[in-house]
């Protein structure tokens, strides 16, 4: 014949439990005991008000409701492992005026101490179904109380995926709020590697802006200008691309320097007025006086050099001694290195 093992309340458990839920009070259940039951495993009667053989009384660990039964709850408490030497038969709960509310049998097991060479930690549970499990609640002391090492990683892990936790500040340690904001005062929050990057972006942006404004023309030694720069080639832009190059160069039209000098703006100087900002001008011939020539007729044709163009006259030979003076031209350039002339356009 199977054995029965049940968890009851007693009568004075169940009157209790009756008077809480009318008065919407709550009976506080605070301790469990074990008994051996005398020798043989005893069934419970609502009519006891003790066990049958006590071995140990102490306060329980946990008092809950089961998850998957909202009319059951489930009492438990640890044995430690210098406690023992007797069997388990029997478990009681006790309300803080110490009467036993419920009784139950359990399977027979020996609770070994540690002088006799097997010592282990017991839990002990029994799950009691009450009429309204909001009528019932734990009242213990958490200082003389063990919890079991399930009982301790569960409540961590709850504790984990909670955010019930202290925010940090710049004084104490604590969790912190990732943010993308760029604009933030809150010194609660932490920036994202998207936000730093954003800021720094924005820095480099600004000055380049600040250092090598937009329209700057500037040397550049390859043939291909760096992204967000434009060749001076003469070329139109878009305004609604390059907004900022647009305030430099109204026209939308950049200058054409390629195989040109740049020379300065006489700005009202009087050196070379008459001129507008970005307006081109031709070259010049020079003026240069050659001095005077004695006793020569003919063409001088010591004077067919590269780079003497077209002379405005000519020197012969004569019987008698002649003095003439003129001017020629001669093309001029400095001496220089092609560089590929980019404008900043973004």
């Amino acid at each position: 014949m199977n054995t029965k093992f049940i968890a009851i309340l007693t009568n004075q458990g169940a009157a209790k439990l009756a008077n809480a839920t009318a008065l919407g009070t709550q009976l506080e259940i605070t301790q469990m005991a074990v008994g051996d039951g005398g020798g043989t495993l005893p069934t419970p009667n609502p009519e006891q008000t003790a066990l049958v053989a006590e071995k140990r009384r102490a306060l329980l660990n946990s008092l809950s409701v089961d998850a998957n039964n909202s009319a059951q709850i489930i009492a438990e408490q640890i044995i430690p492992e210098n406690e023992g030497g007797w069997w388990i038969r029997e478990i009681g709960l006790f309300d803080k005026e110490d009467t036993l509310v419920a009784i139950a049998n359990c399977p027979e097991t020996y609770k070994p101490q540690l002088q006799e060479g097997s010592g282990r930690t017991q839990t002990i549970r029994m799950a009691l179904i009450v009429s309204s499990s909001d009528a019932v609640t734990l009242k213990i002391d958490p200082a003389v109380v063990l919890a079991t090492r399930a009982y301790v990683d569960d409540e961590i892990q709850k504790h984990a995926k909670t955010r019930n936790h202290p925010d940090a500040s710049l004084a104490d340690k604590g969790f912190v709020q990732l943010s993308n904001a760029t604009d933030s005062t809150d010194d609660t929050l932490a920036a994202t590697p998207k936000a730093i990057k954003t800021v720094n972006d924005d820095v480099a942006k600004r000055l380049l802006r600040t250092d090598m404004p937009v329209g700057i023309p500037l040397p550049w030694p390859t043939d291909t200008p760096p992204a967000g720069w434009l060749k001076c080639n003469g070329a139109t832009f878009n305004k609604t691309k390059y907004p900022l190059l647009a305030q430099a160069y109204p026209t939308l039209q950049l200058p054409d320097l390629r195989g040109e000098f740049i020379r300065g703006w006489d700005d009202g100087k009087g050196v070379d007025s008459g001129r507008n900002l970005l307006s081109s001008q031709a070259a010049t011939s020079i003026a240069v006086a050659l001095g005077a020539f004695n006793q020569y007729h003919g063409i001088d044709t010591d004077s067919a050099e590269i780079g003497v163009y077209n002379p405005s006259y000519a020197v012969y030979k004569a019987q008698t001694t002649q003095t003439s003076t003129g001017t020629t031209y001669r093309a001029v350039r400095p001496r220089n290195i092609a560089f590929n002339y980019i404008v900043r356009a973004a």
